[in-house]
Parts: C-alpha cells; sequence; structure tokens
C-alpha cells in the first residue's frame, strides 16, 4: 500500500460533470477520486478528532464536525438548520445575527429531487446542483425562489403535505431509483400549493415567492459496479477500512463490502492509501 494522502476528513467537493467529478481534501491536499477506482483502499482512523471549527481537539464529533461547546454555542449547529420554518433569525433569537444576515437572509430554492424517491428539499441559490449531488440525486428540478431560508422552510412546510423530504440511504446506495417525470410533478404541486403559497404571500407581503421555468437536471456518477447489499463502515467501531472502491455516490465511498459516509465522519483524523 502507497499512502496518498493525510488529514481530517472533510466534505468531498465535487464538480457536475458526467460522470460527477469528486476530490477528497485532507491536510495534505486534494485527491482526485475517480483512477482510484477499482483499487484496494486503506482508510486508518489515528483516533484523534479536532473541531472543524476552533481546532479543538475532541473525543466526540457532533453536527458532523464539530466539538460539543461549539456545538452548543453556533448558530450553525442549531435546530432550524434542519428544520428552518422555526427560523430563530426570524424570531428574533437568533445565537449569532450577524451569521443568521450572511447565511438564511439571502436567496433559497425549494426543489424537487430523486434519490430514492420523490422529495422535496431546499438549498441556498449558491449551492445549486452541489446540494443535489451531495444528496445522491439522479434528478432534479428547481421549483420556487424565496427571498429567505425561513420563507423556504415555509414553502417547504406546506409541500410536505403532499411529498416526503427524506432520502432512504439504502437505495440511493444500491443505485435502486426509478426514473420520473419531474416536470409533470411540477405542474401537479403548482395546482395543489397554489391556495397556500398565495397566504404565504399575504403573511409576508415584503418577501418574494415565485415558481421558477427551470430545465430537469440529471447526474451519474462514477462506479465499476453498484452494491447487492446496503451497509455503512463505522470508523468509531472498525478504525481501520480495507476495501476495493467500486462507486462514489452522494458523500459515500462505496467499497466492495461496504460504504463510508463522509460526511458523517467529518474532522476526523485519518490516513489514506491504495494498491499500487
Amino acid at each position: 500500500m502507497k499512502q496518498l494522502s493525510s488529514g481530517r476528513l472533510a466534505k468531498m467537493s465535487v464538480s457536475a460533470t458526467s460522470p460527477v467529478s469528486y476530490q477528497l481534501t485532507l491536510d495534505s491536499g486534494a485527491l482526485e477520486l475517480a483512477p482510484l477506482l477499482g483499487k484496494r483502499l486503506k482508510i486508518e482512523y489515528r483516533e484523534q478528532i479536532r473541531c472543524c471549527h476552533c481546532q479543538r481537539v475532541t473525543k466526540k464529533s457532533f453536527s458532523q464536525g464539530f466539538c460539543y461547546p461549539c456545538f452548543q454555542k453556533l448558530a450553525q449547529c442549531d435546530r432550524c438548520i434542519m428544520s428552518p420554518e422555526l427560523c430563530h433569525f426570524a424570531a428574533g433569537t437568533c445565537r449569532e445575527p450577524e451569521w443568521g444576515e450572511k447565511f438564511c437572509m439571502q436567496p433559497h430554492i425549494v426543489y424537487l429531487a430523486n434519490s430514492s424517491s420523490l422529495k422535496v428539499g431546499i438549498t441556498r441559490q449558491t449551492q445549486v446542483p452541489t446540494r443535489w449531488i451531495d444528496q445522491g440525486a439522479v434528478q432534479a428540478l428547481p421549483l420556487i425562489e424565496v427571498s429567505s431560508r425561513y420563507l423556504s422552510g415555509l414553502v417547504e412546510d406546506l409541500f410536505r403535505t403532499w411529498l416526503g423530504d427524506r432520502t432512504n440511504w439504502r437505495k440511493m446506495l444500491k443505485n435502486d431509483v426509478e426514473t420520473m417525470d419531474l416536470l409533470a410533478e411540477r405542474e401537479k404541486l403548482k395546482l395543489l400549493a397554489e391556495d397556500g403559497l398565495e397566504e404565504l404571500r399575504k403573511a409576508h407581503p415584503n418577501e418574494t415567492i415565485h415558481w421558477l421555468d427551470s430545465d430537469e437536471y440529471t447526474f451519474d456518477y462514477p462506479h465499476l459496479a453498484w452494491p447487492e447489499k446496503a451497509k455503512t463502515y463505522n470508523l468509531d467501531k472498525t478504525p481501520t477500512v480495507e476495501d476495493r472502491l467500486i462507486a462514489i455516490k452522494g458523500q459515500y465511498l462505496i467499497f466492495e463490502n461496504a460504504a463510508l459516509n463522509i460526511r458523517k465522519y467529518t474532522s476526523y483524523d485519518v490516513t489514506i492509501s491504495a494498491e499500487d
């Protein structure tokens, strides 16, 4: 085995090429992953986690890479990150109003995506199309642009009347996904949500909600094969993973025997080696 890179894991960088291009960036530099398909890799967790915000060494990672004090005090770790309709900035209780102004009070997109089945989600306008690739979507369609994260959460909550907002990660990893007509689904939603959206517009007259006439995005992912069973490695229980890389999708390295969720292990200190 030849050591390729070392340092703290971070979310893989992606480019919307066909297939999607992936880079894994550690302290020692960026590692192109496509050339490693088919090779046997060794990932060794050196049993140290360093907070991605304050750099403090921590025994446990919270909210994908933070130490507990940062998890407790930072607005980016608050519950409204996962549930924007509960936005603390909108309620006047944000722990970091300046951060909230920069992160939340900017255009967001409400979208349809197909990672395992049809789902609704939201993302910052600047995260199109990265957000969908990170989820392992094979299709995505921007639906509505709104002027704030809070409002995107309210629109998403309305759409959850008819749609789910979760990805079945097992189906996603196995690429067990049927192609859908997202443009037709958009037209259905326009009819179903018309009254609810008008109520939101009246309740928030100083903000904007408007439908987008966007084309569908499609994605394919680098792979030699897809796993028959969806299992994952746990670096806390198995600090050394040695397996043959067969695919990359979402934020997962997919090996012959199991997959590794890179985002889950943000801030874990590792070395990565590959067979010559």
